[in-house]
């Protein structure tokens, strides 16, 4: 999963968590106000502020199921987000392989490639690579000829609308 997925899905998490917990003190608070209502029936009978604590438990008791409902609903949700987004990586990796086949590019072109994809600029491939930016500049321009593109913007483009025509098929 990429970086952004992660903290994506941690912040739902987090939130899933969050909704969980005041389901619970939800519950909880349900369970005294019952118990407490029921406590006063035995011992005084009914009163208003009995059927006030009543109908209080209760609409706390129908709290609870919604929220325990929205809870479900939420986790449904982020495994499908999780799903698609393994679904979406795969693909995208597949995509990537075969056009790097298809072009038949070296190692280093591939590699080269793989960062302009991410969106690195030549300064930053060629320090992460270790090698020259003048080197750098001839693999892409290798690997642009071979896409048939003129630049990193349409080489990136090239694998999106891909993906989009894979999505719609």
């Amino acid at each position: 999963m990429t970086r952004q997925a992660l903290k994506f899905s941690k912040h739902s998490d987090r939130q899933t968590m969050a909704v969980a917990a005041i389901v619970v003190l939800q519950a909880l608070g349900a369970i005294f106000f019952l118990a407490d209502a029921m406590g006063d029936i035995f011992a005084i009978g009914f009163n208003m502020h009995i059927v006030i604590e009543s109908i209080v438990s209760f609409a706390l008791f129908a709290g609870v199921v919604f929220g325990a409902q929205a809870v479900n609903v939420m986790l449904a949700q982020a495994r499908q987000r999780d799903e698609a987004l393994a679904i979406a990586s795969g693909a995208l990796a597949d995509l990537i392989r075969h056009r790097f086949a298809a072009w038949k590019l070296t190692k280093g072109e591939a590699d080269v490639a793989m960062f302009a994809l991410k969106g690195c600029t030549i300064a930053q491939i060629a320090e992460l690579r270790g090698t020259a930016e003048g080197t750098v500049r001839a693999q892409l321009a290798r690997v642009y000829a071979k896409a048939n593109v003129t630049n990193q913007t349409a080489f990136v483009c090239l694998f999106f609308e891909d993906l989009l025509d894979i999505g719609n098929g």
